[in-house]
């Protein structure tokens, strides 16, 4: 039994998991029972993070581990949610483990991760297409005899445009 790729987020190249993967996959594996407790209240003392013990248990294993969240770790609609997001953390590794999957769960990632990983991928997308590139487009545009509108071309629309013109061209 392996995970559905449905449940699989690519982010900059790397995988992450979802929750709603990880606990289908354990249902397949027989997941008998989740339980969470509270370990920690969010309060001013503690900067406000809360920390929830989860256990997972089959017909053969237990398996406990831990998750946590502040106000530093998640966007601020969370915020308000910290006990529930410290649940799922902690349930997303506890099932990680239980269906031994390795790569890290999306929402374990903390606010840090997402931000920088979605700033990536907007600069990404922003990028000006490479002169090679452009040269290539320029070069397919003539073969096909196609105009081509170089505005708002980015690094990434490029690459994509350059893949449906070469398409193009083998049909042809």
């Amino acid at each position: 039994m392996a995970i559905n790729e449905k449940f699989i987020i690519n982010l900059q190249g790397k995988s992450y998991v979802t929750y709603e993967g990880l606990l289908d996959l354990a249902h397949q594996r027989n997941l008998k029972s989740i339980e969470v407790e509270l370990i920690q209240i969010p309060t001013t003392e503690n900067n406000m993070t809360a920390i929830c013990k989860a256990t997972a248990t089959t017909e053969n294993a237990t398996y406990t581990d831990i998750g946590d969240a502040s106000p530093e770790s998640v966007n601020s609609t969370i915020v308000p949610h910290l006990i529930r997001m410290a649940s799922t953390r902690a349930k997303a590794r506890v099932l990680r483990d239980l269906t031994n999957i390795g790569m890290t769960a999306f929402e374990e990632l903390s606010l840090e991760s997402v931000e920088n990983i979605e700033e990536n991928l907007t600069l990404q997308q922003l990028d000006p297409p490479t002169k090679r590139q452009l040269e290539t487009i320029k070069k397919l545009a003539e073969e096909l005899n196609t105009p081509i509108n170089y505005e708002n071309l980015t690094k990434k629309s490029a690459g994509s445009l350059i893949s449906r013109m070469l398409d193009e061209v083998k049909r042809t």
